[in-house]
């Protein structure tokens, strides 16, 4: 059985590191925790690729309704390869 991964809740959340699979439920704990630290500004790095994370993440954030609103990173940081979300306070 896996070990639980510790990951900072730092308001940045890079997901190179995790499998397709675990993506919806990385993303989904990761903005829990940062409300609950009052991180209400977060960049998610999904990459560029085939967009196929990017699809994945835009559809968890359009239906959760903690995110307040969110959009893709400017085009002087990381472009389409990072989304930026802001969340509604606890």
């Amino acid at each position: 059985m896996d070990e639980p991964v510790q990951y900072p809740i730092d308001g940045i959340l890079d997901l190179h590191a995790f499998a397709p699979r675990d993506v919806r439920s990385v993303v989904t704990e990761y903005l829990w925790a940062c409300r609950q630290q009052g991180v209400l500004r977060v960049r998610i790095i999904h990459g560029k690729g085939r967009s196929v994370l990017r699809s994945i993440v835009h559809s968890l954030l359009e239906r959760d309704p903690a995110v307040q609103r969110f959009q893709l990173s400017s085009r002087d940081r990381s472009g389409w390869g990072a989304t930026i979300v802001w969340l509604h306070p606890l």
